[in-house]
C-alpha cells in the first residue's frame, strides 16, 4: 500500500498572502506546515488582538480563523474585519473546534466564507480551504 499524500491544489495558492489564526502553537503548527507543504507563505497571529493589526497589515487574501479564543474571540475578529472597508470582502474562514451542524450554519450566518472543523484532515485541509476561497471569489 503506498503511503497517502495530501490532495493536489488545483489553483495557485502560493501567490496568496494567508493569515492563520489559533490560540493553540500546536493547531498553527500543523496547519502551517500543511498549507507549507505546497510552498503557501503564511503569517500567524495567537490572537484576536494580534490577528487584527495584521490583517490591517498584511491585506490578506484569506483569513483563517479560529473562533474559540480568549479577550477577542473570532466572532468579535470577523465582525472587525467585515466593518473594515479595506478588509469587508476578504474570505475569512472558520477554524474551529465546534463541530455540530448548527455550529456551522451559526458561522455561516455570521459572515464567515466557509468554515472547517477541527482536529482537520491534513490530506484534505490544503484543498478544502483552496476549494471554499476560490468559490468566494468567484462570486
Amino acid at each position: 500500500m503506498s503511503p497517502r499524500t495530501p490532495e493536489p491544489i488545483r489553483g495557485d495558492i502560493r501567490n496568496w498572502t494567508i493569515l492563520l489564526v489559533d490560540d493553540t502553537p500546536d493547531n498553527l503548527t500543523v496547519a502551517q506546515a500543511a498549507l507549507g507543504y505546497f510552498g503557501v507563505k503564511v503569517h500567524t497571529a495567537e490572537n484576536g488582538e494580534e490577528a487584527l493589526r495584521l490583517a490591517r497589515q498584511l491585506k490578506p487574501t484569506l483569513i483563517l480563523l479560529d473562533i474559540k479564543m480568549p479577550k477577542v474571540n473570532g466572532w468579535e475578529v470577523l465582525s472587525a474585519i467585515r466593518q473594515d472597508e479595506t478588509l469587508a470582502n476578504t474570505v475569512v474562514i472558520a477554524i474551529t473546534a465546534y463541530a455540530m451542524d448548527d455550529d456551522r450554519e451559526r458561522a455561516l450566518a455570521a459572515g464567515f466564507d466557509g468554515y472547517i472543523s477541527k482536529p482537520f484532515n491534513l490530506f484534505t485541509f490544503v484543498a478544502e480551504v483552496e476549494r471554499i476561497a476560490l468559490q468566494c471569489m468567484s462570486h
